[in-house]
């Protein structure tokens, strides 16, 4: 349990927030936040779900993205599951049309808050 509670102190102190993400692209990071809103995209060029965090799209300061290939990776809906929730992703921070995402390649990059 100490271990655990040390781990989760770390994970914290490195986080960001979804505004302040756009200041690490090209890094790994954790970035918390909760989730406004998302949608999977499934007819569109690598079946995206995009998840806003920070505020409703188009305002949302961070995205995150998982793939249609990834999808099947996680046991939930995330564009239904994670909406209003606190979220903490961990990835490396890219930037798309000048705004910070993270892609998840694995449900065990999530953490509920």
């Amino acid at each position: 349990m100490v271990i655990l509670c040390v781990l989760m102190s770390s994970l914290h102190a490195q986080a960001v927030g979804p505004e302040e993400a756009s200041k690490y692209i090209g890094q790994k990071k954790t970035v918390c936040g909760k989730v406004f809103g998302g949608r999977f995209l499934e007819n569109a060029k690598d079946g995206p779900t995009l998840l806003n965090v920070g505020a409703a799209y188009p305002n949302n300061p961070f995205t995150f993205v998982i793939f249609a290939n990834d999808r099947k990776k996680f046991s939930f809906k995330p564009e239904e599951f994670l909406i209003d929730k606190n979220v903490c992703v961990t990835g490396d921070i890219k930037d798309y049309r000048g705004k910070p995402e993270i892609i998840l390649s694995d449900s065990t990059q999530i953490m509920i808050k």
